[in-house]
């Protein structure tokens, strides 16, 4: 031993070799301890089954250990991961009940052989695997409180790209067709402001309050957005099944992607809300006919300065079969430059909003927020990308791409639920929007261009003041924003007042060209061709009738726990002994017994067998892994760490 030794500071050094353990090695004692105390690894090795010849001595079960591990510590590459894990081979895969830890190489051709079956068994198993526990012990989910007092359950389907460069190829006659080694993971697509060539489309499907993913499913270029929103339900079926929820009381926040007529047949049972790119339904005579009233309200989100003018459209009918939907039309002034949704009109960009949630309980503001809400969802996917990145190209097939993407999940939610173990913080409770007074006298001093804060209920004219007469219901609202009275002529809105009740009454006329030589004088006006005065017509939108109680969001921080989880044991000692005298040194590599072609032929052992192959001997020497810093809270439940 060396020692250098200054006045204030002593420096001693050593030539013996002594590995210091990750920092991220904690965290996977802890995650996979709690794997193995919820019989997670015993089902990974009976469920999910893959045979392939020339597999060596290794099971699926070495290879998802490996991506386990790869996904909680975060590493950059597959290469600095085994760099970091390799003088700790041997424990952690004991931590597993495995003796040798795969290659790199091994890793990279199981992930590129990997078929459809055991990456379903894999995603029936993560499912299974959430709906086994609670994330509290109360077993409270969160939700979405409406005006009436009613709670729904939210949950966001979403997709993300991932954009990747490929080298340009010289590509002459002489030469064979280029292969790209992407082509199986992607294809040509939107790219939004990612560079690259190609693109794969992971869609994912996450509890809003709970910040849970249920399931990922990833395809080339842009994807089959209609085949894996069938598969999103279909995880949400099994979850509201397991927690007892009703499916009309489910909101789906889908992605502008899925804003078109079609996509309605496929949601069929549950409540919605999307961006709608059926921007055709702008000439709807319905539509047009809203839009030349009073707008229902505004909006200004606090950090813009933009305000919407929001006009609420039920019963339209959208898609190919014109399934009734309440469409909702926000404006605004167009800017120097081209907005980045909707179309641009005249100086005015129309956007549009597709919903199911009934007027009563949810106004055109309610619902317009609770879709530009979804940008709480953005963050999730950031905070994912900086722990996991799971976008990242660790193969390229695409079996063995979406098991990784399927793992980096799994971690994300048992962080979740360990991070709730640390930190059993009660749910939380955010007014997301601000009770509805009661109409007043003061409704009546509101001016004219302002709106009530509910909205407005369907236009509604005079009845019949007299047997045979035309009433206001016989002069019909027009596109172009005019009434038509039964005699084909137009009636001109010429002026708006705020009645005492809070109603505005918008007043149609016509011209007294129009009414004197008209044959139908004497249906029309009250003393027939006597009368000196054009006919009129009033208007009345009536404030729509809405539950008075704010909307309440109930959910949980989406950071905090996880953060307890990955900083447990970051900055705490962890101690690994591999041998008697407590050395953590690397053990020494014992060439491994020959075998026998019958034993690398997987199609010739039975799965025990083939299991077995990797298996930890009971014979082996001991590995014990202290850690220290472990709250009471989960402490308990590890015990003590041996392997």
């Amino acid at each position: 031993m060396t020692s250098i030794v200054d006045s204030s500071i002593q420096i001693h050094t050593t030539a013996s070799s002594s590995p210091c353990p990750p920092p991220w090695f904690g965290e996977v004692v802890l995650v996979v301890t709690h794997l193995k105390k919820q019989g997670v690894l015993t089902k990974l090795c009976e469920r999910v089954r893959f045979a392939r010849k020339r597999f060596g001595r290794y099971d699926v079960v070495d290879f998802l250990a490996v991506l386990f591990g790869y996904a909680i510590s975060g590493e950059r590459t597959l290469e600095e991961f085994y760099e970091s894990l390799q003088p700790f081979a041997a424990p952690f895969m004991a931590l597993f009940d495995r003796d040798r830890l795969p290659a790199r190489s091994t890793l990279s051709r199981f992930l590129a052989a990997l078929t459809e079956e055991p990456v379903e068994a894999l995603r029936t198993l993560f499912l299974d695997d959430l709906l086994a526990r609670s994330l509290t012990p109360d077993q409270q989910t969160g939700g979405l409180v409406d005006r009436k007092g009613d709670t729904w359950m939210v949950f966001d389907i979403d997709a993300t790209r991932e954009a990747a460069r490929q080298r340009a190829l010289p590509q002459t006659d002489d030469l064979p067709p280029a292969f790209r080694r992407l082509d199986e993971v992607c294809a040509p697509g939107y790219r939004g402001r990612k560079r690259g060539e190609v693109v794969r489309t992971r869609t994912t499907v996450s509890q809003a309050h709970s910040s849970q993913w249920l399931d990922s499913f990833g395809n080339r270029g842009n994807g089959r957005y209609r085949e894996e929103l069938r598969k999103a339900l279909s995880a949400i079926g099994r979850y509201l099944a397991t927690h007892q929820l009703s499916p009309e009381r489910t909101l789906l926040r889908l992605d502008g992607q899925y804003g078109n007529g079609a996509v309605l047949a496929d949601v069929a049972g549950f409540t919605f809300v999307t961006r709608g790119k059926d921007y055709h339904l702008l000439d709807h005579p319905l539509l047009q006919a809203r839009l030349h009233l009073p707008p229902d309200q505004f909006q200004q989100r606090p950090e813009s300065q933009m305000v919407r003018s929001l006009y609420d459209c039920p019963q339209i009918p959208v898609g190919p079969e014109g399934t009734p939907c309440r469409v909702i039309v926000a404006t605004h002034p167009a800017g120097k430059k081209k907005s980045p949704v909707g179309v641009t009109r005249a100086g005015v960009v129309y956007e549009l909003f597709f919903t199911n949630l009934p007027q009563h309980t949810f106004t055109t503001c309610d619902v317009v927020a609770l879709y530009l809400h979804r940008g709480a969802f953005e963050p999730i996917l950031a905070d994912e990308d900086i722990e996991q990145d799971p976008d990242r190209w660790c193969s390229h097939s695409a079996w063995g791409q979406e098991c990784w993407q399927l793992v980096a999940q799994w971690v994300w939610n048992l962080r979740l639920e360990l991070g709730h173990q640390i930190h059993p913080d009660p749910i939380r409770i955010t007014e997301f929007a601000p009770a509805i007074s009661p109409q007043s006298e003061q409704a009546a001093m509101r001016p004219a261009s302002s709106a009530p804060p509910s909205g407005y209920a369907p236009p509604a004219t005079a009845t019949s003041w007299k047997a045979g007469r035309f009433t206001g219901s016989d002069f019909s609202l027009q596109p172009d924003g005019t009434l038509r009275c039964p005699a084909g002529s137009a009636l001109i809105a010429h002026e708006q007042r705020r009645e005492a009740d809070g109603s505005l009454r918008v007043v149609y006329g016509a011209s007294i060209r129009s009414c004197r030589p008209c044959p139908l004088r004497d249906q029309c006006q009250w003393n027939g061709s006597a009368t000196a005065k054009p006919r009129q017509v009033s208007v009345l939108l009536h404030p729509l009738v809405v539950g008075s109680e704010p909307i309440r969001w109930n959910d949980w921080s989406r950071r905090v726990h996880r953060h307890a989880c990955i900083h447990l044991l970051r900055h705490q000692r962890v101690e690994v002994q591999m041998d008697a005298d407590g050395s953590s040194s690397a053990p020494s590599v014992v060439s491994p017994p020959p075998l026998f072609r019958a034993q690398r032929a997987h199609t010739r052992l039975s799965w025990h067998e083939r299991l077995a192959r990797n298996t930890r001997a009971s014979s082996s020497e001991q590995v014990t892994i202290r850690l220290f810093g472990v709250p009471e809270a989960i402490a308990a439940s590890l015990g003590r760490t041996t392997a």
